[in-house]
């Protein structure tokens, strides 16, 4: 399922959610008042954001796990593990899959050690005996882990949508208290945000493309991501030539049928098959066949802000 059209606008449907919005947005306040959150060793920078959908955090998360090697860090990933079926905690390898674990952990595990738990608080008990540096990829309105580095990953061209909080629009809690809790706020590609009293740093991200040749090869392009439509004009940036596109929910899991299908639009229209490489994880041995992955990476515009806030954090004790 897509998000709801209304999602961009300010329209009745809104206004007769909105209610149910700010049930939903004073109980995201109540658990944050109410938590007694977990003191990892290892110090924890959260990469999160306040709207479902994508906004590019995985990619800025591993960014910043490579940055901190680049500093002597040990960083290791803490995911919930979002439509797998293990709990955890458990760390990920090759022998899992994206039922088991979810897509985006295995794209995470390319670049280190990962730790799948629903609890966040005991996954960081096993995560801080792989590294010291725990990166949460999401996790902003969670508090059963203490956080030493709130970044708030924002959609440039998205932004915050209507503003209004889950069901009646897609923030899952109010710009003006999530923002309250963000030493920084990341804004993902170009366009400005709305950020109010937000007084913390704003950093500046590029999603790139990886430098594959795709000018004048004629694609047919699918993605079960937040925001299917940026990949593809992605794609035509890169001089592609689009002849076909189909676009599925978020986390969509592929049937057979489904990968046979696009597998055969592509043969009869004589185009090569392209998907991003959260959608390729989550596709069998068998079913990559035949399937090109574009990998998408984080580029930060002034690098030496993050790095110093990477250099704030503590050391290990």
């Amino acid at each position: 399922m897509r998000p709801p059209e209304f999602w961009n606008r300010v329209g009745w449907e809104a206004k007769l959610l909105a209610p149910a919005g700010w049930l939903h947005g004073a109980s995201v306040a109540w658990k944050e008042a109410h938590a007694k959150p977990y003191r990892s060793r290892a110090a924890v920078v959260c990469v999160g954001n306040l709207s479902v959908g994508g906004s590019g955090k995985t990619p800025v998360a591993i960014e910043i796990a490579r940055m901190l090697r680049e500093r002597g860090r040990q960083p290791v990933f803490l995911s919930r593990g979002y439509g797998g079926r293990l709990k955890g905690p458990l760390q990920v390898d090759a022998r899992n899959s994206a039922k088991d674990v979810g897509d985006e952990p295995l794209l995470l595990a390319q670049s280190a050690p990962v730790v799948v738990a629903r609890d966040r608080a005991a996954g960081a008990h096993l995560a801080q005996s792989l590294g010291d540096v725990i990166v949460m990829d999401d996790g902003h309105q969670n508090f059963t882990l203490a956080k030493d580095l709130a970044l708030v990953v924002v959609d440039g061209e998205a932004g915050f949508g209507n503003g209004e909080v889950m069901p009646a629009g897609p923030l899952r809690e109010p710009v003006a208290q999530g923002l309250a809790r963000a030493d920084a706020v990341v804004i993902s590609g170009e366009g400005d945000v709305a950020l109010g009293r937000f007084a913390g740093q704003v950093l500046r991200v590029r999603l790139k493309q990886a430098a594959v040749e795709l000018r004048g090869r004629r694609v047919v392009a699918f993605a079960g991501i937040g925001r299917p439509d940026k990949f593809f004009h992605a794609m035509e940036q890169q001089g592609a030539v689009l002849v076909g596109t189909r676009h599925f929910a978020d986390h969509h899991a592929y049937s057979q049928a489904e990968i046979a299908r696009l597998k055969s639009k592509a043969r009869a229209l004589d185009a090569e098959l392209v998907t991003t490489e959260k959608d390729f994880v989550r596709l069998t041995q068998s079913e990559r066949d035949g399937i090109s992955a574009l990998p998408v990476r984080a580029e930060f515009e002034s690098p030496e802000d993050v790095a110093a806030l990477l250099d704030s954090l503590p050391q290990p004790g």
